[in-house]
């Protein structure tokens, strides 16, 4: 095992636990001169050390890896384009800046998105100040997936929280919906009724809910879930949203709703019970939608949320797309980093799911950097249900690391040791730097083109090499 210096991650732990030095070092059985050491690179982690950490934070070891420093790199990178292009910045410095001064690399990401935003307001000054704050890639709705996304997609108060109320209400598989119906009545008051037009509408003078007589089941036991959540704990989704968003904000709104959602699965699917039969049936997605009578989407979301202390699932990455590459919902459990920068990889399997809806699309996928990843796809449909009426296609993606992926049944019969069978794929054209990519869709950062009218080649930006390089 070769050496581990991790004194940035080891005080961002202690800081965010609380800990003086003196009191981590009693915890971890070990002197605070030897800790300060640590701390500050002099000594680095022992396995003893790392083993006491993981028991009592309930941490993954990787977190003190340089594997834990990827996902910040890749913010570094996308933020920084610019620079990297001009030769002033080198991924080596990105390197280096995130594995030993973490914060000051997410404040420079945070002051990089926050210029981005003002460059793109500025540049829209004719249009309405409403559309400006509304939309585009830094609307509320971007707010909330880099709330959840900074969070690496699990709330644990949250839960646990879930769960509790799960176990009291005596939550069963297939059956949640007539469980959950009683309980808004006799808690709450809440009575049912048909409603058209909206999927749901909750009238809190009356309390009275409508859903909509073209719920699926499953659809209508999350609506449940979701209104019993904001009953119940409403004033406790108002102070987490208020961690990262001004409340009364649109932002604010909207993070209360999506802790509502995160609740009311982790209502429907208990953490414990559901982290079980994911294991039992490695992780087939299908078999899990039959047994808790779930929808696809749902199911792959609450798989991507299984980052209990202690009692982990596989860490994945989640994301929604739809057939013009627009991402509409994006968490990840893991390094993998997703685009802001306008687009994401056509190489991708996700888009390939649209060329065969329903059916299930396998791939090995190699990141730049080397890492792996064994990422599942598959579309959903959703209709009004009338004749006629639009309805709209999603490809859900659920991706983990290529060492988790045997864990999986949808590892069975591929060559995970095989590095070169992967799919090259990246992080967006804009960011991407695969040089030799032939579905490249705009010149590679910071190279020169070759341009001659003399020849062509395969690859459509061909770039200037430097003399001896392939």
């Amino acid at each position: 095992m070769s050496k581990i210096y991790a004194g940035a991650r080891l005080r961002r732990l202690r800081d965010e636990r609380g800990l003086k030095q003196a009191e981590l070092a009693r915890v971890l059985a070990i002197s605070p001169s030897y800790l300060n050491q640590m701390e500050h690179d002099s000594r680095p982690l022992t396995v003893s050390v790392l083993l006491r950490l993981t028991e009592a934070f309930g941490v993954d070891p990787d977190f003190f890896s340089e594997r834990d420093t990827s996902r910040l790199v890749a913010d570094l990178r996308e933020t920084l384009a610019d620079e990297i292009a001009a030769g002033r910045l080198s991924p080596a410095d990105l390197g280096e800046l995130a594995s030993r001064t973490p914060a000051v690399a997410r404040a420079l990401v945070d002051l990089g998105r926050r210029n981005h935003t003002l460059a793109e307001r500025l540049s829209q000054r004719t249009a309405d100040r409403d559309s400006e704050e509304l939309a585009g890639p830094h609307s509320p709705h971007e707010k909330i997936r880099e709330f959840f996304y900074r969070r690496q997609n699990y709330l644990h108060d949250i839960d646990t929280a879930a769960e509790e109320l799960a176990r009291e209400v005596g939550i069963r598989p297939g059956e949640g919906g007539r469980t959950l119906a009683a309980r808004l009545l006799v808690r709450h008051g809440v009575r049912l009724a048909t409603g058209a037009g909206r999927l749901h509408h909750y009238n809190p003078s009356t309390r009275v809910l409508r859903l909509s007589s073209r719920l699926r089941p499953g659809q209508r036991t999350f609506r449940l879930a979701t209104q019993l959540a904001l009953l119940e704990y409403g004033r406790e989704f108002s102070r987490l949203a208020s961690e990262d968003c001004d409340e009364g904000s649109p932002a604010w709104s909207l993070a209360r709703i999506g802790i509502a959602h995160y609740f009311a699965a982790a209502l429907i699917l208990p953490y414990a019970e559901f982290h079980a039969a994911a294991e039992e049936l490695r992780y087939d997605i299908e078999r899990l939608t039959d047994r808790w009578g779930m929808g696809y989407e749902t199911v792959c979301h609450r798989l991507s949320t299984l980052q209990r202390p202690r009692l982990r699932g596989v860490p994945f990455s989640f994301v929604r797309v739809d057939r013009a590459g627009n991402m509409s919902k994006r968490q990840s459990a893991t390094a993998f980093h997703f685009s802001r920068a306008g687009g994401t990889c056509p190489l991708w399997n996700v888009y390939e799911a649209f060329a065969a809806p329903g059916r299930i699309h396998v791939q090995i996928a190699a990141m730049p950097d080397g890492k792996r990843y064994l990422w599942t796809a598959r579309t959903v449909t959703r209709h009004r249900g009338g004749w006629g009426e639009p309805g709209k296609t999603f490809a859900i993606g659920l991706g983990c690391e290529i060492r988790h992926a045997r864990r999986l049944v949808y590892s069975d019969g591929l060559d995970l040791d095989n590095a070169s069978a992967a799919t090259p794929i990246g992080m967006g054209c804009h960011v991407c730097e695969r040089l030799d990519c032939p579905q490249r869709a705009v010149p590679a950062p910071g190279h020169a083109l070759d341009i001659d009218e003399n020849s062509s080649t395969f690859v459509p930006y061909p770039v200037v090499r430097a003399r001896g390089a392939s």
